[in-house]
This record gives C-alpha cells, structure tokens and sequence, in this order.
C-alpha cells in the first residue's frame, strides 16, 4: 500500500475528528444550559445575589468528559495513523523493525491529564466570567430577572424542546460583544442601528427588519431584539465551537506524531539524528504571511522552529505557541525520517 503524504494523513484525520471535538463542546454547553434551574438563578436575581445566580447555571469541568474523550480519540488516532504509515523496515539480519504506539506511556497519560485539565480549566473559568457580567449588566439596565436570566440560559425553542440563544459557552469579550450589540438597537438611534449590520456573525435574515426602522426612524420591539440577540449569541457559539473543533484536533494530532516518534527513538528503533521536523503551511484564505513564508523550513528534531515574527515553538499547535499563532491555524508539520540510516547504524552497532 502507498504511504500517504503528511498532507493527506492530516486532511482525513482533521475529516474525522474536527466536527466531533466541536460537536463535543457544544453537547457540552447543550447540557450545562438545559440542566439550568431558571426558577433558582431567577429568585437568586431577585436578592441580588449575582455570585450565586452564576453558580446556580453550574458550569461545572465535569459537563466537558465529553469533550476530554474526544480530545483523547483524535490523539490515539492519529499516532496510530502514524506509525501505520511508516515503511516495513527490515534489519540487514532480515528481521523486521516492529512500530508501536503505546497509548499508557506515562508521557501521554500526563500530556492528556494537563492538556484537558487547562483547556477545560480556561473554557470554565471564562463562561462563568461572561455570566457573571451578564447578569450584572442586564440588571443594571433595568432587566428583570427572569428576562436576564433567560438571556444567559437561552429560551426553549419550540422545534427543538432545548434552550438556545444563550450567552453560556461564549468567552467573556463574546458576551460583551452581544451585550453592546443590545443596547445599540436598543437606543433606537439609526446611525448606531446600522453597526450591528457589520457583525459577521449575525444571523442577516433579521436584516431587513432593521433596515425598515432605520428608513422609518423607528424602535424596534423589545421582543425582536431579544430574538436578534439569541441568534447573534447563536453565530458566536458556533464560531467558538469551530475554532475549538479546529484547534484542539491539531493540538492532539501534532503532539501524538511527536510522541509516536520519541517512543520509537526511546525503544532504541529510531535515531533522533535521523529526524527532521518540516513545516507545512495549508493554503487558505486570510493567512498568516509569517506562517506562510514557513512553508518548508526544517529543523532538526529537538529543536524549535523559529517565526519571521521571532515566535518559537516545537512545531505547529504546539503547547508552548500563544494562541495567536494557533487559532484557526491550518499549518501541521511532517516527520522526514531516514528509516534505513537507523536500522543500518543499529546493526553495525551489535556487531562492533
């Protein structure tokens, strides 16, 4: 069978796993909102308690196993996929170099432990932020609780019997962001109307409505722009979902190749001086020109790639990497080993 290019390995692992690491998150988020008590985060409003209105939606890291497995498969998977491309290499002796990728290698174990444990520590942390200011800013323009509350949890959709349109799930700046969409229709001035027709993440078929207020110099309804503010949180969920869906795949699927290549170097089947670590940069539109100009630079393995923009990291999606060099990023890395130069240096080397 021909081995595939690093190119071709990493479009049918991404195929695969993306959508179920986004559709993780989201199920994730689905949970925490239709598991929500309105009544108690409504009456825990009413007292002002808006520490205790938050811990009332418990957004809890237990609610994100579903997205820790996920974040797993597409791990074990891709060093799998590997090993399971690398040449049938055989010993001068004519024995046969066996590749194994060992998934309770206690590297792996801590890799997946810590990884998780941060992702879903700063998803937690940041929801329960953005509810936080949330509650506060809807109470101090003057919303009654329930309406609040029901901002932050979403309302039942009637086509799906499950909450939609909350703010749960969205990064703090998200929720901010929706806020601010708010209260512009809310002033009714049509200059300030007409900004929120430039977020891209807007739901447009509301479009239309807003564009006959701003014509006629009307308000718009409180219950429209309740509608329009649930889609808009809707688009931004979404988005979130995607760049988690995107992100975390490429984080496993990178540090799974480098781990499938240090167990073969530690099992002593591999030489590290026989690796080399390529960056590949993936065409795509709006791309990073620093990463672009990276497109086939090497570097030994061990080493770091260095960024036109003076970054270092060990390879693309890398954990040492600030997000703004991850997010959204299409960039992978491929192995170049010399398989061969390996098992021959090793033979010579028992009969020495």
């Amino acid at each position: 069978m021909a081995r595939k290019t690093s190119r071709q390995l990493i479009r049918e692992l991404l195929a695969k796993h993306e959508k179920v690491v986004r559709d993780a998150f989201l199920e994730a988020v689905s949970d925490i909102t239709n598991s929500a008590t309105l009544r108690v985060i409504v009456e825990r409003l009413e007292r002002g308690d808006i520490i205790g209105a938050v811990e009332a939606v418990r957004v809890e890291p237990e609610a994100f196993g579903v997205l820790e497995r996920a974040i797993a498969d597409a791990y074990y998977d891709g060093g799998q996929a590997q090993i399971g491309n690398w040449p049938v290499v055989r010993e001068p002796d004519g024995s046969q170099v066996i590749w194994r990728f060992g998934v309770r290698d206690p590297v792996v174990e801590a890799w997946l432990r810590d990884h998780s444990s941060q992702l879903i520590t700063r998803t937690t942390q940041d929801m329960r932020e953005a509810i936080r200011e949330t509650l506060s800013e809807g109470l101090a323009h003057g919303r009654n609780p329930t309406r609040t509350a029901l901002d932050v949890v979403g309302r039942v959709s009637r086509a799906t019997n499950r909450r939609a349109g909350g703010i749960v799930g969205l990064t703090a700046p998200q929720a901010r962001a929706v806020e601010n969409a708010r209260q512009r229709l809310l002033l009714g001035d049509p200059a300030i109307m007409r900004e929120v027709l430039g977020l891209k993440r807007r739901d447009r078929r509301f479009d239309r409505t807003i564009l006959k207020a701003i014509r006629e110099c009307k308000p718009l309804s409180q219950d429209f722009i309740t509608r329009w503010a649930g889609r808009y949180s809707d688009g931004l969920l979404k988005w979130r979902g995607d760049l988690i869906g995107l992100n975390e795949t490429n984080a496993a699927l990178a540090r799974s190749k480098e781990d499938a290549i240090r167990q073969q170097i530690e099992a002593g089947k591999l030489d590290a001086q026989d690796v080399v670590k390529v960056w590949r940069h993936t065409p795509q539109e709006s791309p990073r020109l620093h990463h672009r100009a990276m497109n086939g630079k090497s570097v030994p393995y061990g080493e770091k790639f260095e960024l036109p923009n003076g970054v270092r990291m060990d390879h693309p999606h890398s954990d040492d990497a600030p997000i703004s060099e991850t997010a959204f990023c299409k960039c992978h890395h491929a192995l170049k080993v010399d398989f061969f130069a390996s098992a021959e240096r090793r033979f010579r080397g028992r009969a020495a």
